[in-house]
């Protein structure tokens, strides 16, 4: 949308915070029910936020949607929002100055190992639904 350059800032803010909240939320339930020794709210968070990026912009090629105001609102402003490097760095640092080396390692390469899964699995999903 040609008009709407100066509108792409609120659409990544809006986004954004659908997405920061979404994700606050999703971590304490998480939180809540597995406990906080390990960081699996973050972890679903991230996986999930992968697999959804992989679907949306696979669907929005897909369909032809040229339209920046889409990729901006919903995969730089929501997933952007939602999904969370520096939490995810910060925590496995916290599990290595815990002295739980193995947990840091299997959060580390469990979280990119899974990221890359699942947004192989959403742009493969999104490529069958979509025609």
């Amino acid at each position: 949308m040609k008009g709407l350059a100066g509108w792409n800032w609120v659409l990544v803010a809006l986004g954004g915070g659908i997405g920061a909240v979404a994700r606050y939320g999703l971590g304490r339930v998480v939180a809540a029910r597995l406990g906080s020794a390990f960081p699996w709210g973050t972890l679903l968070i991230n996986v999930s936020g992968a697999f959804l990026i992989g679907v949306l912009l696979t669907a929005l090629a897909r369909r032809g949607v040229a339209d920046d105001a889409w990729r901006l609102g919903l995969a730089v402003g929501v997933l952007g929002g939602y999904t969370t490097f520096s939490a995810f760095a910060y925590e496995a640092v916290r599990l290595l100055e815990r002295g739980e080396a193995a947990r840091a390692a299997l959060y580390v390469f469990g979280s990119n190992g899974l990221g890359l899964l699942a947004c192989l699995g959403g742009i493969a999903i999104a490529r069958v639904l979509v025609p």
